[in-house]
């Protein structure tokens, strides 16, 4: 039996091929490569071109591969462009999740792990933020998400799948090993930015409100690193093949970070100052995002081990170095992993 991995080909997806392969379970990989790169996919990991929304495809590809889970991963991501482009984040996001479980419930495929996001909370939820707190999306990219989790809840219910629905704070670092990273030219978030201005590859960064109500004044993220998320989609996925009940649970550690404590984090560990300027806040980004992480503790045994800041930080940074070297990022890449 394997395990099919929608978005396979990015950031995250790759993340988890790798922590599957080093369980010594078998992956197979499903990517469009609108977004994702097919050197991110590991070596011996069956990569299959095509559409995640593609029924034919998706039901080919669990009978050839004898696929007995699913992780979906595919997505668009980005908060500010799903504000510009709404009707293309929910085609995307809600409307593709809608067909690739159809496929599933076709192949009476019962194990199902899905990629969700902490911005299904809102602007301003509670701190640290529980999974019962009520959800109140404040950009379309949440809200595709949150209907994406009603429906899985619904079909989950109508068909016995079950599922695992992981509710992520913000991703950051790469794998300590130098597999897999940021492969990205048009990476927003901050880790990865503030690590390439720090590297020379772009001319600094811009903090996206200094007037919010925190602290410093700039936003405050619980950040994890993508290998411990990875790990925590593998002990989901042994949860399941368990007979583990239906869930849903936050990835993240339980503490934040301010903007202005990243780039401080960035500049130490790199021991480079970069160009920092200040710009109005963006539409969608909340002003403090903290997970109450004790649930996928108790439930799930995960025990992440890349938790302080300058450890994620230090493997972006080194990530990045190897992976663009003195180009900037747009150019071709080397084959890492």
């Amino acid at each position: 039996m394997a395990v099919l991995i929608t978005g396979g080909a990015g950031y995250i997806g790759s993340h988890m091929a790798l922590a599957l392969r080093d369980a010594g379970e078998k992956a197979v990989v499903l990517d469009d490569l609108s977004t994702g790169h097919r050197e991110a996919v590991p070596e011996g990991v069956p990569l299959v071109v095509g559409d995640v929304g593609d029924e034919a495809l998706v039901l080919r590809t669990i009978a050839a591969h004898q696929i007995d889970a699913v992780a979906h991963f595919a997505a668009r991501i980005v908060v500010p462009e799903s504000v510009r482009d709404p009707l293309g984040t929910y085609a995307a996001n809600t409307g593709k999740t809608r067909l690739l479980l159809g496929a599933l419930v076709a192949a009476k495929v019962k194990r199902f792990i899905f990629s969700s996001t902490a911005a299904v909370y809102g602007l301003e939820p509670p701190t640290p933020t529980p999974e019962t707190a009520t959800p109140d999306p404040g950009s379309p990219y949440g809200s595709s998400k949150l209907m994406s989790e009603w429906i899985l809840r619904d079909v989950g219910a109508a068909h016995g799948l079950n599922f695992v629905v992981l509710r992520y704070f913000n991703v950051a670092g790469a794998d300590p090993q130098l597999r897999s990273g940021q492969r990205s030219a048009a990476a927003s978030n901050l880790i990865t930015v503030a690590a390439r201005a720090a590297l020379g590859m772009n001319d600094g960064l811009s903090i996206f409100g200094t007037d919010l109500p925190t602290p410093d004044g700039t936003g405050v993220r619980d950040y994890i690193h993508v290998s411990d998320l990875a790990q925590a989609h593998v002990a989901a996925l042994e949860h399941l093949r368990r007979g583990g009940a239906s869930m849903t649970l936050n990835c993240g550690y339980g503490w934040g970070y301010s903007v202005r404590e990243v780039i401080d984090s960035v500049r130490r560990v790199s021991g480079r100052d970069f160009p920092v300027r200040e710009a109005p806040r963006r539409p969608g980004d909340p002003f403090i995002s903290i997970a109450d992480a004790r649930r996928i503790r108790a439930a799930l045994g995960w025990r992440p081990s890349h938790e302080q800041l300058d450890q994620i930080v230090g493997d972006a940074l080194r990530w990045e170095a190897f992976c663009w070297g003195a180009r900037r990022p747009g150019q071709r890449t080397r084959r890492a992993g």
